[in-house]
């Protein structure tokens, strides 16, 4: 793919890349390119790198004795298009001989930000939430409402904390979660060592206190996708635990 020279003519960079970074260069490349019978043979397109019989005037951007080094570098990033269903074996008689073609969720993406968004989303995979987060939380996620996403975490633990607890809605927050789980509280565990007690109780009262409130992220960069994501899986965490003790509720009763 002489394009990939290019667009990335430093053979360090290109090497330093992971397969995922790499292959969405190739993705929009690829999209740029008028591929033939809109099907394409990745060695031929890396063949193009190299002045071989493909190009025989184009000059060698990266080093010869690199050569290796590129080829696993290329075949990591086809091997992971392929792997997220991005490219796929052409439909007819064609796929079976190697040919490829975009898929129909590679051509969906307008553009390599949009793009980018959603390979940080796999990161946070939806069936892996607790279903009170995993359809609004995930949604708003995958829309770069990171901050959005996140503090709507945080409250859903408020509001299943309340619920599970019976404590009503006059108490709220870092007060709500302590009377939670204080020791005889509705929520804790008294079969627990007192020192566990304590650390779940200021657990939910931390978590709650730093993160439920929107203006509150100070130590965080909410424009940044992985520290919403470490947000939204502690809230994840916290609604399992808040799980756990109601059904220890409701088998107590």
């Amino acid at each position: 793919m002489y394009e990939l020279a290019k667009a990335i003519p430093d053979v360090e960079v290109l090497l330093a890349l992971e397969p995922e970074d790499l292959g969405a260069k190739l993705l929009f490349l690829l999209r740029k390119r008028p591929l033939q019978g809109n099907k394409f043979m990745p060695e031929q397109l890396n063949a193009e790198l190299w002045p071989q019989s493909y190009l025989p005037g184009q000059q060698t951007v990266y080093p010869s004795d690199r050569r290796h080094e590129v080829d696993v570098a290329l075949t990591e990033a086809w091997a992971w298009l392929q792997a997220q269903a991005l490219i796929v074996p052409a439909a007819d008689s064609n796929g079976r001989y190697g040919w490829l073609i975009l898929s129909r969720r590679a051509k969906r993406f307008e553009s390599e930000a949009e793009f980018a968004r959603y390979t940080v989303a796999r990161m946070l995979p939806k069936d892996a939430l607790h279903p009170r987060i995993a359809s609004t939380v995930w949604m708003a996620f995958m829309r770069g409402e990171f901050d959005s996403a996140a503090f709507q975490a945080m409250k859903a633990v408020e509001v299943f904390v309340r619920e599970a607890s019976g404590l009503g809605d006059s108490v709220i927050g870092v007060k709500l979660m302590r009377e939670a789980f204080r020791d005889n509280g509705p929520l804790a565990d008294m079969s627990a060592e007192a020192g566990e007690r304590v650390g779940r109780m200021e657990l939910f009262a931390g978590a709650i206190g730093s993160y439920k409130n929107p203006h509150s992220h100070r130590d965080v960069d909410l424009n940044d996708p992985v520290e919403a994501i470490e947000i939204i899986l502690l809230s994840n965490h916290l609604l399992r635990i808040v799980d756990a003790r109601a059904a220890a509720q409701r088998g107590a009763a």
